[in-house]
């Protein structure tokens, strides 16, 4: 049975005290009674978090269906009277995500909204007079096209990246093509700053390994999405322009959900049985990044 010191580390507050300079929702040792219990912790969050910034992919579904216990955890929410906004690092529009979510079987009285890396990189290349190079998957290029980026094959200075052409590929087998690009000083636009998905137990590279290479080739890259700010300012507007206090995100990446909580200043939820296979949050992760000892209130293996 771990100490009280270490459960005020591993779970979050559950009865509202604030426990001094313990990390901010820390708990007490009845949260690790519960946990040995068979009890989530996320049954007995504080109830100061009344908006939920939620990770999909590895948390909400595995890119074939809902993960066990979705619908009950996001149904008690709702009952708690906390908010649900779905962010995403998908490349997508919110409303094919949206789509995706439906053929799921996950309500929409079930959210509130859906921001996307994809919804802010396509505002940002929507421009008739701009030509938009394009990696990626035709699903990918054709919404773009439906939201209206001029996709062209050449002569264009601005390349939107949502992903490799094929999932199943290697970032490797594109550096001929990314040395190409450099030298011509094209600027790459990442719509999904992920490096890697779990998709039906495979794991699949994403456009942020790709925009990975670029950089080291000296190509200049724009990210969009977690773990950078604009996405959470937007999500803190969908939930109604609350405080950071009342904030939580729960996500499986340690350099996007993980470290964009850090960054804005709130609290977070690692799902360890996600990309990274369970394994822990290093203890220096916040020092690693100038954050000091900021850590997750609470660890969990995903959301039953």
């Amino acid at each position: 049975m771990p100490n009280d010191a270490q459960c005020y580390w591993r779970f979050g507050l559950c009865d509202g005290r604030q426990p001094g300079r313990r990390p901010r929702g820390a708990g007490g040792p009845h949260a690790c009674r519960a946990a040995n219990a068979g009890v989530s912790p996320l049954d007995r969050l504080d109830r100061r978090y009344t908006a939920i910034f939620c990770d999909i992919w590895g948390v909400v579904h595995d890119g074939a269906g809902l993960l066990p216990g979705v619908l009950e955890r996001f149904e008690r929410f709702r009952s708690e009277g906390r908010t649900v906004v779905l962010l995403t690092n998908a490349p997508r529009p919110a409303d094919t995500v949206q789509a995706q979510l439906d053929r799921f079987g996950l309500p929409r009285d079930l959210y509130a909204a859906i921001t996307s890396s994809g919804e802010a990189g396509i505002a940002a290349l929507t421009d008739p007079t701009r030509p938009v190079g394009f990696i990626g998957t035709e699903a990918d290029r054709s919404d773009l096209l439906r939201h209206g980026v001029m996709l062209a094959d050449e002569q264009f200075t601005e390349l939107a990246c949502t992903g490799l052409d094929e999932p199943s590929g290697d970032p490797a087998d594109y550096t001929e093509r990314l040395e190409t690009l450099a030298a011509h000083h094209v600027r790459m636009h990442c719509l999904n700053p992920d490096r890697v998905v779990i998709h039906q137990g495979r794991r699949e590279a994403c456009a942020g390994a790709l925009a990975d290479i670029y950089e080291g080739l000296g190509g200049e890259v724009v990210w969009y999405g977690k773990p950078h700010g604009p996405i959470y300012d937007h999500a803190r507007k969908l939930a109604g322009n609350t405080s950071k206090e009342a904030m939580l995100a729960i996500g499986d990446g340690l350099p996007t959900d993980i470290l964009g909580a850090a960054r804005y200043g709130i609290d977070a939820v690692f799902v360890s049985h996600g990309i990274h296979e369970g394994e822990p949050v290093p203890d220096d992760f916040a020092r690693r990044h100038g954050l000091g000892d900021w850590h997750p209130i609470i660890t969990v293996p995903g959301l039953a």
